[in-house]
């Protein structure tokens, strides 16, 4: 994959990221800011812009969403990584991570 390819993905990825996140927060903003990890004036920010404003913000070379789970534990717990009964487990690790990222998403309001 060329520089620009991968530019031409980073900008789709955008545009994908804002239109979903648009979508969301207009039809249930607190839901939106839960699941998006975003506080409530960025989600006001997000919803207000036209989509020219959009269009713009997409073609940046910067990817403009991000991976909320930045630690091991959560990704071992997603993944059901090392966990020697996997189906047992799963609803408990799922449910558990969920919890770590909603008390993040706390923090940020």
């Amino acid at each position: 994959m060329t520089s620009e390819q991968l530019l031409a993905e980073i900008r789709e990825a955008n545009l994908t990221y804002l239109m979903l996140a648009q979508t969301l927060i207009r039809q249930d903003k607190a839901e939106a800011v839960f699941r998006l990890g975003l506080n409530e004036d960025a989600a006001d920010i997000l919803a207000s812009l036209s989509a020219a404003q959009v269009l713009k913000l997409a073609s940046r070379n910067t990817l403009l969403c991000s991976f909320r789970v930045d630690d091991e534990l959560v990704w071992s717990l997603l993944t059901n990584h090392n966990t020697p009964r996997k189906s047992i487990n799963e609803a408990t690790n799922t449910l558990h991570a969920n919890i770590l990222m909603a008390s993040r998403v706390s923090e940020v309001l």
